[in-house]
């Protein structure tokens, strides 16, 4: 868990506020443009991810619903 095989940050099994705070420190380190894939469990995420990108000026590509919670493609501005 919590790595990025495939390019998907797997945040499965964390619940709130922590897929958030992980995935605010990974794009932290990553360049302007770049994307990430987030994958988590937590049905607040749904609500809290776009809060987070809308509140920090990050483009919310993708959010979809997957077999074991969802996935948002974030890129970082």
């Amino acid at each position: 868990m919590n790595s990025l095989d495939d390019g998907v940050y797997d945040l499965r099994g964390l619940k709130c506020p922590l897929p958030v705070l992980k995935t605010e420190k990974r794009l932290r380190g990553m360049a302007p443009g770049t994307m990430l894939t987030v994958e988590t469990s937590d049905p607040l995420a749904i609500i809290d991810i776009p809060h987070f990108c809308n509140e920090n000026g990050h483009i919310l590509l993708t959010s979809e619903k997957t077999g074991s919670g969802h996935r948002f493609t974030i890129r970082k501005t």
